[in-house]
């Protein structure tokens, strides 16, 4: 059958473009299809870009006010406060010169743009509508669904009548509140407890886990939580949420820990207790998709049950992490083509064994691999090292003390399989074990990799001699 295109990507974010100019660079006659009045994506436009910056600019003040510990007094035009209309400029310009790239990407790329919503008529035809109030119908002979994720609703009882905060408000903040409270404490949770924490608000953050960061083992988890508490963060953990309510002040939180029942007050109440596939307009059950308590479910080759439809991203997880939603997206057009082509090739699946996750707190936290847990959990017999950055000359002389570095290995290979960092420059330490993970390389080449004196990544070696 003649389709207007051979793959159709809906969803203009980093996943979906780039998916889109895979496809058209490897001869697919692609179309990209996305309605969304600022083009760019939710990392571009909300996430990672602009909350890095943020951080940013919250960690300097932090560090400046931290610089007597080196022997540095900092006088004359220091006035010891945060300009928030320069630091919102500051992250504004540069989002804006982000975002202005990407979207010449889209407009001029190797595929047709298409700027409007779509909706599927059937199993191969969506209809868009245009923004300029037409509409257009379109075939292809697959699909790559790449609509990202939305806040989900809280669930907590007058919440929504106490108001709160999201991610998207906090980046446009040009008054900082007296106090936080937060709620979850997953990344985006915990990065904006630290960056509120670090511009000088009062912060609580409540868990309803017994550890912050679910996907860490408990030794590096537990350190986080020190390391953020030892800030002036209070962390409540293991509790249930109860209500919300406005209060003279602000606003207030009931949770229930235990037997009892508590509540903190605070000026404003940030939301960050996750978010949900953004599939609501797509109308998914005419392609004969269905969902399964409202997210996309895909197989590893990133094809959904109906086998021309593929996802990628947010939208179906597990991850939502924007490397691995660009190579989910890039495994699916490969797909694609191995379909097209018919010869009976094997479809690619996802690969998640390196895996990597960055938290941009102070300390930062990075992983790449298995954790102790999910090693256990495979049946894997395994061995682990740690070294601390108080033991490391480098980290002693940055006064960057906090933390250690863990190494997993397999115990008969020695084999790495798993490493995290909690410290400084974790996320670009994270890199190094990625890479001789990469060649499945084992400790004995990360220890005699060598390494110049004094730097940060040298601690490697210490961990690594141990599991040789």
């Amino acid at each position: 059958m003649n389709y207007d295109y051979d793959l159709i990507v809906i969803g203009a974010g980093s996943a979906g473009y780039n998916g889109a100019a895979l496809g058209a660079r490897r001869g697919l006659r692609v179309a990209l299809v996305d309605g969304a009045e600022e083009l760019g994506g939710l990392c571009i436009l909300r996430g990672c870009m602009p909350s890095k910056a943020l951080l940013a600019s919250a960690r300097r003040f932090q560090l400046v006010r931290e610089a007597g510990a080196l022997g540095v007094k900092v006088v004359g035009v220091w006035g010891g406060g945060v300009e928030m209309e320069g630091v919102m400029a500051r992250k504004d310009g540069h989002i804006a010169e982000f975002a202005g790239y990407r979207r010449g990407q889209i407009e001029k790329g190797p595929f047709e743009f298409v700027a409007g919503q779509a909706v599927f008529e059937d199993a191969h035809t969506v209809r868009v509508s245009l923004r300029d109030g037409s509409e257009r119908v379109l075939s292809a002979g697959a699909f790559l669904l790449a609509t990202g994720s939305v806040l989900a609703a809280p669930k907590v009882p007058g919440l929504e009548e106490a108001g709160y905060l999201t991610s998207d408000d906090a980046l446009h903040l040009k008054k900082l509140p007296a106090s936080v409270i937060v709620l979850g404490a997953g990344a985006v949770g915990l990065e904006f407890a630290y960056y509120f924490n670090a511009m000088g608000c009062k912060v609580t953050v409540l868990q309803r886990g017994v550890q912050l960061m679910k996907g860490a083992d408990a030794d590096v988890a537990g350190a986080l939580r020190e390391a953020l508490e030892g800030q002036g963060i209070a962390v409540v953990s293991g509790m249930t949420l109860v209500g919300a309510e406005r209060t003279a002040a602000g606003r207030k939180v009931i949770y229930r820990q235990g037997e009892e029942t508590k509540e903190v007050e605070g000026e404003v109440i940030f939301h960050a207790l996750g978010r949900k596939p953004n599939l609501g307009r797509l109308q998914l059950e005419k392609a004969g998709v269905e969902l399964v308590e409202g997210r996309l479910v895909v197989e590893g080759t990133q094809q959904t049950a109906v086998p021309h439809v593929f996802a990628a991203g947010d939208v179906c997880g597990p991850y939502e992490i924007v490397h691995l939603a660009i190579q989910q997206a890039e495994v699916a057009v490969r797909n694609v083509l191995r379909l097209r082509d018919g010869g009976g090739e094997a479809l690619e699946v996802m690969d998640y064994r390196l895996k990597l996750f960055v938290l941009f707190t102070h300390p930062e936290l990075a992983q790449v691999g298995l954790t102790e847990a999910e090693a256990r959990a495979a049946g894997i017999a395994f061995r682990v090292a740690t070294y601390p950055f108080n033991d490391h000359g480098k980290s002693l002389v940055l006064g960057e003390t906090e933390g250690f570095v863990k190494l997993i290995t397999r115990e008969d290979t020695t084999e790495i399989i798993g490493a995290a960092v909690l410290g400084p420059e974790a996320s670009s330490l994270i890199h190094e074990v990625a890479a001789v993970m990469h060649f499945h390389g084992k400790a004995a080449d990360l220890a005699l990799l060598p390494h110049y004196h004094p730097t940060l990544a040298e601690i490697w070696t210490y961990p690594a001699e141990e599991l040789m």
